[in-house]
């Protein structure tokens, strides 16, 4: 498990209205305590998933947090990256960088091998922009490319999460004439999206052991 305290939160610049609102379900600051720890899956039920994502980044063990939020974003991306390789099965620049982006939280790679494989995808990601297919495969390989090249302590994730979220909502459907269809297949591909990577997150979260 993994934990933050109001105090880290604070000096992370914690968003104010995240901030009350968990401070209100438990009883405020001064009574749960400042430096108390606070487990981010209670953040996640308090506050939701893209909060608790923030708070890998003022964890109380921010070494771990980081390696978790590598793999993390290497999960979200690697979610999507059919996507990519549906449109074009014979670029595997995003997925080296996924693989990048796992080795070097590890410890296995450099970081100059890992920023090479995180400019590949994004050379991908920029080629999918430019090309009929749309923004679906963009996304897949810019989440990957997040994966790989995501330099703070949940940044990689949160931007992960978000390219591959877009990416399933991108793929829903692709017919101009039902553009209301679209929308809501859209809305409901990213829900599940979301919804996925948010149970991801709580199996990482709970199979982490104490420190």
């Amino acid at each position: 498990m993994l934990y933050t305290t109001f105090k880290l939160a604070r000096d992370a610049n914690a968003c104010t209205t995240s901030y009350r609102q968990f401070a209100r379900h438990v009883g405020g600051v001064r009574k749960y305590g400042p430096d108390s720890p606070i487990p981010l899956t209670d953040i996640l039920e308090a506050c939701g998933f893209d909060d608790a994502l923030w708070a890998l980044r003022c964890a109380t063990e921010p070494e771990l947090a980081e390696i978790l939020s590598r793999h993390l974003a290497a999960d979200f991306a690697e979610h999507v990256l059919h996507i990519f390789e549906d449109k074009y099965p014979g670029d595997d620049s995003p997925r080296k960088a996924i693989q990048a982006a796992r080795l070097y939280a590890d410890g296995d790679i450099t970081a100059a091998a890992r920023a090479a494989a995180g400019d590949a995808a994004g050379a991908a990601a920029w080629a999918a922009a430019g090309a009929a297919t749309g923004d679906a495969a963009w996304a897949a390989a810019r989440a990957a490319a997040w994966a790989a090249a995501g330099a703070a302590t949940g940044d990689a994730a949160f931007a992960a999460a978000r390219a591959a979220a877009r990416a399933a909502a991108g793929d829903a459907t692709g017919d101009a004439a039902f553009a209301a269809a679209r929308a809501a297949a859209r809305d409901a591909a990213w829900a599940a999206e979301r919804e996925w990577q948010t149970k991801r997150f709580l199996e990482v979260l709970r199979d982490t052991p104490e420190v």
